[in-house]
């Protein structure tokens, strides 16, 4: 049960997904007794062998078969700029929230997202780190790859930026392959499991103050597409997607 999602408020649907996975994932994991939890340091291991040894350490807390298919592994790594130690950490995801990317001209697609969203980024000033090496705080650049990609990858666009006081919706199209999205250049290992096809969109009409949910899925059986419109569903073409 979920309070807040009661009543006509304008809700997140990405925040709706990940509350339902959370709830699916608990009812049906197999870890009946998880372990204790230990600070094994894995610092002087391969960076592989490290994002291996964390999967299996959150396998033996997490384990359902929602997580078989909905979770990945994002690799971070942080490159001090004192000694150009580089410290790597690797979490579980269910999600990707992806910024959108601007551009003086041609069209944004979904490429491009996820490249801002690899992009090294410098952190300085107020966002300075501590080296766990050298032990200095000073600037750091920070990047992200996929160490591991899931099953069913679940991308999210940040519409909805704060900018002056004042919340406003990003109405950028978007464009994104039916098939073969090819996300290999992000991996952080060789990979051969990182092309997707489009199966389901989640639509967003209106502004941050109301608006209404719609979505497109595809049959797994027919392969047509259609529309899902609160209780209304209806044929659509490929070229309203």
């Amino acid at each position: 049960y979920a309070p807040r999602f009661v009543g006509y408020n304008q809700q997140d649907a990405q925040e709706f997904l990940r509350f339902l996975l959370d709830g699916l994932h608990s009812e049906v994991n197999r870890v009946l007794v998880r372990p204790k939890g230990n600070n094994d340091n894995l610092d002087h291991l391969p960076d592989d062998e490290k994002g291996r040894q964390m999967w299996m350490k959150y396998l033996a807390r997490e384990d359902s078969r929602i997580g078989d298919l909905f979770v990945g592994q994002l690799k971070s790594c942080l490159t001090c700029s004192s000694c150009g130690y580089c410290s790597t950490a690797f979490d579980p995801f269910w999600d990707l929230s992806l910024p959108i990317a601007k551009k003086s001209y041609g069209e944004v697609n979904l490429i491009d997202c996820m490249r801002l969203f690899t992009k090294e980024d410098v952190l300085d000033g107020d966002e300075k780190p501590t080296c766990c090496h050298c032990k200095a705080r000073t600037k750091c650049m920070k990047k992200f790859s996929i160490q591991r990609f899931p099953k069913i990858l679940v991308l999210h666009l940040k519409r909805f930026s704060e900018a002056r006081m004042r919340s406003s919706k990003l109405t950028t199209f978007v464009n994104f392959p039916l098939k073969d999205l090819d996300l290999r250049e992000f991996a952080s290992q060789n990979c051969n499991h990182a092309i997707y096809n489009l199966y389901a969109i989640s639509n967003h009409s209106g502004t941050t103050m109301g608006g209404h949910y719609t979505a497109y899925c595809k049959s797994p059986l027919s392969g047509e597409w259609h529309a899902f419109n609160d209780s209304r569903v209806t044929p659509i073409s490929l070229g309203h997607l």
